[in-house]
């Protein structure tokens, strides 16, 4: 059985991992005949959103602990990450990966990415092991891998911080999947457009029966 190991940056959609995209890619997985492992980084999140009303709270959350109530508990740090147990790589949206596991929210194409989120795809790019990346996530994967075919979409502005990082950006619609056929790297739009959530369901279920094709 194929395992992928899943990358979570908190709970929620302004603040961490976007619930929708999480949940439906583990569901994709299983569905098709495929197990996970969660995981995130153990270290306080950016800032913390109140999600009803969007604004911040002055309080600090730590992204493992909040990444634990999606996958349930069942959740490793990410230093424990080994390439060798797996057969894949898939982050999940939200806006989590663009303030926590890098700061490409603030700082553009400029930013810094998280230095285990970093070793995690450059040891799977490495093995030549697919890594796949919904909605804002492929911006983080253009900053560490550079020259990589990616979408998030339409969205004109974050196209252009994909290509000054060194990255391809292909305009896509929902549930379309880009696949680098060089780096093994396999990218939907998801919430990157307005969606429903039978769309984002589409964008996760056909990016992971992507990489699991490539896999067989």
């Amino acid at each position: 059985m194929k395992k992928f190991a899943v990358v979570l940056s908190g709970c929620g959609v302004f603040d961490g991992a976007e619930i929708h995209e999480a949940t439906l890619t583990m569901l994709a997985i299983k569905k098709l005949g495929a197990d996970y492992q969660c995981f995130a980084p153990d270290f306080d999140q950016h800032h913390v959103i109140n999600h009803y009303n969007g604004k911040e709270m002055k309080e600090s959350r730590n992204v493992l602990v909040e990444s634990a109530r999606i996958a349930r508990g069942k959740i490793k740090s990410l230093d424990e990450f080994v390439e060798k147990e797996f057969d894949a790589l898939i982050f999940p949206g939200g806006f989590g990966v663009a303030k926590n596991l890098t700061n490409i929210a603030f700082k553009g194409a400029s930013a810094e990415v998280d230095e285990e989120v970093e070793r995690a795809v450059k040891e799977m790019l490495a093995a030549k092991k697919p890594i796949g990346a919904l909605c804002i996530s492929p911006t983080m994967i253009a900053k560490i891998i550079g020259d990589v075919k990616v979408t998030i979409g339409q969205d004109e502005g974050t196209a252009q911080v994909i290509e000054e990082m060194g990255g391809t950006h292909i305009k896509t619609d929902h549930g379309d999947v880009v696949v680098d056929d060089e780096k093994l790297v396999f990218t939907s739009p998801c919430y990157m457009l307005d969606a429903d959530i039978t769309q984002i369901w589409d964008g996760a279920y056909n990016t992971v029966e992507a990489m699991m094709q490539f896999m067989e």
